[in-house]
């Protein structure tokens, strides 16, 4: 019996003390290589679309300035992120990013990796990014301290965003699914189309923020060159 709500979402399975749970990230593992072995096939040329359309937005969004080759680093991060949460739609598997541990982990040394290369190398325009053009002078010295929290927040909030929005589905879905045995066939029949519309928002859900994160990060990226 499910003692928590919450119960749901912890990594309970282990053996010695080490969590099986968090493997469901590394399942991917086991079905990318048939992509570069196998022939050709429509979810290749599919995938394979999908990355340049993706390189491409990237590469504008960080500008003439970027170094060769950045764009990877967040596809890479788009392709992982999108995998886990559609991992999570299906049953008996664990959704590692509906937890805080494998998202704030993600976002945490980009953003600091970001500060780090533009405070180091280009400190002068790290600094003009704290004062929006045309502020008033006597309003300057809070918008330094709006500008400096708001930045200190970007990884908190990344990572809460991806979070929330994997568990809100899930318990929502979770609290459908617990009040099925207590209906009627009529009702019961309306509890399963609407847990399927859940399931389809939910995979548009898993989509989107995964693009939203990668996008987000690749803005936070651009503005320290």
């Amino acid at each position: 019996m499910m003692t928590n709500l919450f119960s749901v979402f912890d990594p309970s399975s282990n053996i010695f003390n080490l969590s099986l749970n968090w493997l469901s990230t590394f399942l991917g593992i086991l079905m990318i290589p048939s992509m570069y072995w196998l022939m050709p096939s429509r979810y290749h040329y599919l995938w394979n679309y999908i990355l340049f359309t993706l390189h491409k937005e990237f590469k504008i969004l960080l500008g003439p300035m970027s170094i060769y080759g950045s764009t990877f680093i967040f596809i890479s991060l788009f392709s992982m992120i999108l995998f886990n949460n559609f991992m999570g739609l299906f049953p008996y598997i664990f959704t590692s990013t509906s937890h805080l541990t494998l998202t704030l982990s993600l976002a945490l040394p980009l953003w600091l990796c970001f500060m780090l290369f533009g405070w180091i190398n280009n400190t002068q325009h790290m600094f003009i990014h704290l004062v929006p053009q045309g502020t008033p002078t006597i309003l300057m010295p809070f918008m330094v301290c709006i500008e400096t929290i708001s930045n200190m927040i970007r990884p908190g909030t990344l990572a809460v965003r991806l979070t929330a929005n994997m568990i809100a589905g899930h318990l929502l879905m979770t609290l459908l699914g617990n009040t099925g045995p207590h209906m009627t066939m009529i009702m019961l029949n309306l509890l399963i189309i609407i847990q399927i519309a859940l399931l389809i928002l939910e995979s548009a859900v898993a989509m989107i923020q995964s693009y939203v994160f990668a996008v987000l990060s690749t803005l936070y990226s651009s503005e320290v060159n």
